[in-house]
C-alpha cells in the first residue's frame, strides 16, 4: 500500500475513533465537591481493608472507595476485654496506658492505609467512623483529614435499649456528632443512616442542618437469628439482596425532591446496573456497591458501567444529568406512588 493509502486509513480509524468518543456517555459526577468518573462507589467493608483491594477496585472501575471503618465500639470493648483480663486491683495509670495504646494502634493502622491509599491511587478516598458518642472519638476525623482523606463518612447508629430514653434524645446525640465533627474538619462530611426514624426526611433536614454535606441510603445492620439445630442466637445472612433497593428509592425520591440541596448516596441492594439506574432515576448522587461485589467479584463493576452505558444511549442521554432525578417525587405525574403505604389496592383486585 502506498504511503497516500496507509495515511487515508490512519485518518478513518482517528475520526472512527474520535467519533466513538464522542458517542460515548459521560458518566463523570460530583459528590460532596469531589470529581468522580462514574457514580459507582464501593461502601466501607472488607472489600476496602488493605491497598491491593483498593488498587485491585480502581482498575475495575470503582469511581470512589469509602475505607473500612474505625469502630468505637469494636475498640471500646477490645479495652474493656483487655482491662477485666488484668488482675483486680489494677491501677488507673494502666487502665490508662491499656486504653490509649489500643486506641491509638487501631487509628494509626486506619490512619497509614489512607495515606498508603492515597498516595498509590487517584480515585477519591473517604474514611470512615463509626461512632456511638459524641467524645474525643469526633476529634480523630481531624486526623483522617491531616492524612489526606477527600471527605469523611459518619456511620451513626446503635440499637436503643433503654426504654426511658426518648426519640428525642437520640437524634440529638447524633446531630451533636454531625455538629461537633463539623467542627473540627474542612473536608465535606456525609452522614450514613438507617431508616429507622418517625419522620425520616425531617431528621435529613437536621442532620443537613447540623453540617452534613451528604446522606448515605441507607445503612445495613447486623441482624439476629436462631439456630434450630442448636437452640442458640447467630447471626443471620450479612449480605443484602437486589429487592433492598426498594425502601431506599422510595426514601432518595422523597428527601431528594423535598432537601434538593443534599446530595444523597443510595446504598443497600445494588446488586447491578439496573439498580444503579433506578437509584439515580429518583435522585442520587451516586450509589455504594457492597454485597454485589463480594458475592460476584470486582468484574460486576463494569458490567454495572456498561449497563448505566446501554442505559443512556437508549434514551440518548449525553451524562447523568440529563436523567437523574427524573422519576423522583416531585417529578412524576402521581406523587401517591411514593406516598402509598398499604396493598390495599393491590389485593382488592386479585
Amino acid at each position: 500500500m502506498s504511503n497516500l493509502g496507509l495515511l487515508t486509513v490512519w485518518i478513518i480509524s482517528r475520526y472512527k475513533s474520535k467519533k466513538k468518543n464522542v458517542d460515548m456517555p459521560n458518566l463523570e459526577t460530583r459528590y460532596m465537591g469531589l470529581e468522580l468518573k462514574n457514580p459507582i462507589i464501593i461502601a466501607s467493608s472488607g472489600l476496602t481493608n488493605s491497598i491491593e483491594k483498593i488498587k485491585g477496585l480502581e482498575n475495575a472501575g470503582a469511581g470512589a472507595v469509602v475505607l473500612k471503618s474505625i469502630f468505637e465500639e469494636q475498640i471500646n470493648s477490645e479495652v474493656n476485654h483487655l482491662i477485666n483480663r488484668g488482675p483486680q486491683n489494677q491501677y488507673p495509670e494502666a487502665e490508662d496506658y491499656i486504653w490509649n495504646y489500643t486506641r491509638n494502634n487501631s487509628i494509626t493502622r486506619h490512619l497509614n492505609l489512607l495515606s498508603e491509599a492515597k498516595k498509590e491511587t487517584e480515585i477519591p478516598i473517604i474514611a470512615s467512623i463509626n461512632c456511638m458518642s459524641a467524645s474525643e472519638w469526633t476529634i480523630f476525623a481531624k486526623d483522617f483529614e491531616n492524612a489526606g482523606a477527600d471527605a469523611l463518612e459518619l456511620n451513626l447508629f446503635f440499637v436503643p435499649t433503654n426504654r426511658n430514653k426518648t426519640s428525642e434524645e437520640i437524634e440529638q446525640l447524633y446531630l451533636k456528632i454531625v455538629s461537633e465533627v463539623k467542627k473540627n474538619v474542612k473536608i465535606p462530611v456525609s452522614v450514613k443512616i438507617g431508616s429507622y426514624y418517625t419522620n425520616l426526611v425531617a431528621m435529613a433536614d437536621k442532620l443537613v442542618a447540623n453540617g452534613a454535606d451528604a446522606l448515605v441510603l441507607f445503612n445495613r445492620f447486623y441482624e439476629p437469628d436462631i439456630n434450630l439445630d442448636k437452640l442458640e442466637m447467630s447471626s443471620s445472612d450479612v449480605f443484602s439482596s437486589s429487592a433492598d433497593i426498594r425502601r431506599s428509592m422510595r426514601w432518595i425520591g422523597l428527601i431528594s425532591s423535598q432537601l434538593p440541596k443534599v446530595e444523597i448516596a443510595a446504598g443497600t441492594g445494588i446488586h447491578d446496573g439496573e439498580a444503579v439506574i433506578k437509584q439515580l432515576l429518583v435522585g442520587a448522587q451516586v450509589t455504594q456497591v457492597c454485597s454485589s461485589v463480594y458475592i460476584n467479584g470486582s468484574q460486576v463493576i463494569a458490567g454495572m458501567i456498561t449497563d448505566l452505558q446501554t442505559f443512556m444511549r437508549k434514551w440518548n442521554f449525553k451524562k447523568i444529568e440529563d436523567f437523574r432525578g427524573r422519576l423522583s417525587y416531585k417529578n412524576i405525574p402521581d406523587p401517591m406512588l411514593y406516598e402509598r403505604a398499604q396493598f390495599m389496592r393491590y389485593f382488592s383486585e386479585k
